[in-house]
């Protein structure tokens, strides 16, 4: 296997063995870069020089007898969304394009602690807020498996730096497919971590500083393996400092390790939001080869009382009103003026305006529903172990920078689908804070990778990522889109 597609844990080990230094192998990914990185804008911002200097000094430590932790002297590149002592942090908004840290996010600084070498800042929408990335300060980044099509979005850049061998590890976020839809679009691995066990402070959004952590929006690593996503997420797990005085986060072991022993629920497609009928085929023939290797498979389990319909309805309410508390007042004004105007409507226009400027008791309202829906979700983990779900509806579809987004629109088997729907399959474990691992199952008829969601208890992130293994090891892994090798 080329340098560039090995995975972390082996190049650490390397680097801490001699074998390999870090120096090398942060000039291997820049060189990546400098080949592959002209039309498919990935990696947005660059560190080099500091990189450099730290790489050196890894390589002195290795020198030494010294290792600095699991990461040493591995070069990585994170989503721009993080904040990173020195460099802007923008979100891909022109009002925050002044803007540069002046300290590290919490889960940077675990990466950095780990041994890490961060080196660049890869590409995402405005505000993270697209299944798309782009944006008016660093353009759009493309899908190298079809330079035409999306990459998914908000860590779009991760992904496909990933995807081509410019990093081996990234660390994105995750509030309605960030981490999952990049993932698969891509063809690489990522991991939505249970809500909460991963501090978000240093993310934007919320606007820099900001000291609250957001509903449903979590941290989690994107990987091209799965012993990566489970490292990383050893790295970056555990409260935030001022909470750490007093508890400490242990993930319970996997359930299982075999494939044939999990017990497996499927959920492949539904009438609420039909998915397409090549990745319903992809998912389907997944199923059959797990019964064939004696996974036990249920494709009628569910949990007790809930719709796809209703988990959305609940999911997007709650999501717009996290959206809705970063409006500016002239803004928030505006849309609860339009809520008004609205109404009763049922378009996604007027579902955003209401959820957005929604009252605190309205979401009280809401989150009891949330809570009743995911004590659901338990009755379904006491027979089964994880779930498996599509990541998107659609495969990867050609950009579409239209605004507003709500009057966009996708083809799904031929019918024209409201472009927000992106958001219902990875709404549905999003809303109950459950932790989701996505692994590549293959390419549809035109060559466009898909991948699955392997959704898991909650705080039981060790039992998909154990199953994504498993999943690993019987599809093959990862592999380069073509011309990237």
């Amino acid at each position: 296997m080329q340098i560039h597609y090995l995975p972390a844990a082996e190049l650490a080990r390397r680097i801490r063995a001699g074998e390999l230094s870090a120096s090398d192998l942060l000039e291997h990914c820049v060189q990546r870069r400098d080949q592959h990185d002209d039309p498919l804008n990935a990696v947005v911002v660059t560190d080099l020089d500091r990189a450099r200097d730290r790489a050196r000094q890894a390589d002195a430590a290795t020198a030494r007898g010294e290792s600095w932790g699991p990461l040493h002297g591995v070069p990585m590149t994170i989503k721009e969304t993080w904040e990173y002592a020195g460099l802007p942090t923008t979100s891909g908004a022109p009002g925050y394009q002044q803007h540069v840290s002046s300290k590290n996010a919490i889960s940077v600084q675990r990466l950095l602690d780990a041994g890490a070498v961060i080196w660049g800042k890869t590409n995402v929408p405005l505000f993270a807020g697209d299944l798309q990335s782009y944006n008016s300060i660093y353009g759009q980044t493309s899908n190298p498996w079809n330079m035409e099509r999306t990459c998914g979005g908000s860590s779009g850049g991760a992904a496909v730096a990933l995807a081509t061998g410019m990093t081996p590890l990234e660390l994105g976020s995750d509030i309605g497919g960030s981490i999952r839809t990049p993932a698969s679009f891509c063809g690489v691995f990522g991991h939505k971590s249970s809500y909460g066990i991963i501090p978000k402070r240093g993310h934007v959004p919320g606007p820099p500083g900001n000291l609250t952590e957001s509903d449903i929006s979590v941290a989690g690593p994107m990987a091209r393996c799965v012993d990566d996503l489970e490292l990383a997420l050893d790295v970056l797990t555990g409260p935030a400092p001022e909470e750490a005085v007093a508890w400490r986060l242990e993930l319970p072991a996997a359930r299982q390790r075999r494939l044939a022993d999990f017990r497996v629920a499927a959920w492949l497609n539904d009438p609420a939001c039909p998915v397409d009928s090549e990745t319903v085929e992809l998912l389907q023939g997944l199923v059959d080869r797990l019964r064939g290797e004696g996974a036990k498979v249920d494709p009628e389990a569910r949990p007790p009382g809930v719709t796809l319909a209703e988990s959305h309805d609940i999911y997007y309410s709650l999501l717009t009103a996290t959206m809705g508390a970063g409006l500016p007042e002239k803004v928030y004004g505006k849309m609860a003026r339009r809520a008004a105007e609205l109404g009763d409507d049922d378009s996604y226009e007027a579902r955003f305006a209401r959820g957005a400027t929604q009252s605190h008791a309205q979401w009280l309202r809401t989150h009891e529903r949330r809570l009743r829906m995911a004590a659901a979700w338990g009755e379904l983990f006491r027979t089964h172990d994880v779930l498996l779900a599509p990541v998107t509806h659609v495969p990867p579809f050609p950009h579409d920078h239209s605004n507003p987004q709500y009057h966009r629109h996708l083809s799904v088997n031929g019918q024209q689908r409201p472009y927000m729907d992106i958001l219902v399959w990875a709404g549905l474990a999003g809303v109950v804070y459950l932790p989701v691992t996505v692994v590549p199952v293959g390419v549809n008829r035109d060559g466009l990778p898909i991948g699955v969601q392997v959704i898991g208890p909650h705080l039981e992130d060790r039992t998909t990522l154990a199953f994504a293994r498993e999943l690993e090891r019987l599809l093959g892994g990862f592999t380069p889109p073509p011309g990237y090798d």
